[in-house]
């Protein structure tokens, strides 16, 4: 399905019957991804997934964008659509969307789930860290060499800090914003029950980030899968929705 938001082209799934769910993908991901997780969900609720600015089949935003307009997008998107969500799930940087837009009640739900949230910030060191203000600033000081080499070189530091965050070339303005924003003070504004679950094996946002948006969320609840990585609706797909659905039940 199609539809215009503020004046871009959005495409999302809409699918099932029941209770409101929204699903906010990662960056760099889509809608589509998630699958399997969206039908069986859809047995029992009414799930709505877009493909946020930028990626999947959503055109991107015309100006570098922030949490703050990702926020104010979803909240257009679901007033244009008639949809009000009961319970928001967001993985990666979708739960970093979530979490800015609940601290700033652009959206409203009554319950949260969040797997493998992005959105911690300044927890790096060494080389990580080194790599990490290069991103930021966007600047790659090795001109003498191969254009292709420097995009391959550039990926795999974008890689080093969270592949939630592996840049789209066409998205590094926005990128560039996005990986400097820290929401542990917006989750400190969440007073929704809410759900983190986050993968044993996830290098990217690993659980220890987890435990640090738990500590800051007086509501909240902490869930590790053994053995699951950064995408646990792939790696560990039973035990995620059976969590998920016994939380928002």
């Amino acid at each position: 399905m199609q539809v215009i938001i503020n004046g871009l082209l959005t495409t999302y799934i809409r699918t099932g019957k029941g209770r409101q769910v929204l699903v906010l993908h990662g960056w760099g991901d889509t809608a589509t991804s998630w699958g399997e997780m969206i039908s069986k969900l859809a047995q029992e609720y009414e799930v709505v997934a877009p493909d946020l600015p930028g990626f999947g089949g959503t055109q991107a935003p015309h100006t570098a964008w922030s949490l703050n307009e990702y926020a104010i997008f979803v909240r257009d998107f679901c007033l244009k659509i008639n949809f009000n969500p009961d319970i928001i799930i967001g993985h990666s940087n979708g739960g970093a969307v979530i979490l800015r837009g609940v601290a700033m009640r652009t959206l409203q739900p009554k319950k949260i789930v969040l797997l493998a949230s992005a959105g911690v910030r300044g927890e790096y060191s060494g080389r990580s860290k080194v790599l990490r203000i290069i991103a930021k600033t966007g600047k790659i000081l090795l001109s003498p060499l191969p254009k292709t080499f420097k995009q391959r070189l550039r990926r795999q530091m974008y890689q080093k800090i969270g592949s939630d965050l592996l840049v789209a070339e066409h998205m590094q303005d926005t990128f560039k914003k996005i990986v400097a924003d820290d929401v542990r003070t917006d989750a400190k504004l969440v007073a929704q029950p809410t759900l983190l679950i986050y993968g044993q094996n996830d290098e990217q946002t690993p659980p220890s980030w987890g435990k640090l948006l738990h500590e800051c969320m007086s509501n909240s609840t902490l869930e590790v899968l053994k053995g699951a990585d950064h995408f646990l609706y792939l790696s560990a797909p039973k035990q995620t929705l059976a969590l998920i659905k016994e939380f928002i039940a």
